[in-house]
């Protein structure tokens, strides 16, 4: 009987043991699956915003911090543009043109929404402020201003951030995200999360997944 006891329990200390093991294994693999698959999505959605605030940049010389702003913007505003009038390799045309004095040059204005964003339904439009994983519920961080540069030039400056923790499942992967979180701040100096932009100076709105 006591031997009996004996292989129950070394065969139920394998079992423990292998489950364990395969804990240890599945973990960070499943964590690797999801950060990509959300990643992907905060990414998608975080460069919408870039691309809409370079727009409203390009027509009112600054960014702006305000999401209220910029969805307006995008839904109601229009933009100026310039297109030629005829195919410069069309002699016949160019010469109608010189003859009637006219540049080969025309203004003419484009609705924002429907230029550049016109995969985006108008409710897509308003959750672009919204991380996505989180319910609706958590907005991007946005930033907005103007900073001196050393040649005492003053430039606008943006900067547009989605932390780990908040589109992470920080519960079913909590040391995996400390992990995470610790390797971008101490070995990779890149900021914990998703961001594009920089408070501290120029870079062209370069993302940090670039």
């Amino acid at each position: 009987m006591g031997k009996k006891i004996i292989q129950l329990v070394l065969a139920l200390a394998i079992i423990g043991l292998s489950f364990w093991i395969y804990i240890l294994i599945s973990t960070p693999i499943k964590f690797e699956q999801e950060q990509k698959v959300r990643e992907a999505a905060v990414i998608e959605r975080i460069k919408e915003i870039r691309t809409a605030e370079r727009q409203f940049k390009s027509k009112y010389q600054r960014f702006t911090a305000s999401f209220d702003t910029l969805i307006n913007f995008v839904l109601t505003e229009t933009m100026e543009g310039e297109r030629k009038i005829v195919d410069e390799d069309d002699s016949v045309a160019m010469a109608m043109l010189k003859k009637m004095k006219k540049k080969n040059i025309e203004k003419f204005t484009y609705s924002v929404k429907d230029s550049l964003f016109k995969k985006l339904s108008e409710q897509d439009v308003r959750n672009l402020r919204y991380i996505p994983y989180t319910d609706n519920q958590t907005e991007y961080i946005l930033e907005a201003g103007l900073i001196n540069t050393e040649s005492k030039i003053v430039i606008p400056t943006v900067e547009c951030r989605a932390p780990y923790i908040a589109f992470l499942d920080t519960v079913a992967y909590r040391q995996e995200i400390i992990n995470l979180i610790d390797n971008d701040i101490h070995n990779r100096n890149r900021y914990p999360g998703i961001k594009f932009g920089s408070m501290e100076g120029g870079n062209n709105e370069a993302g940090n997944w670039e």
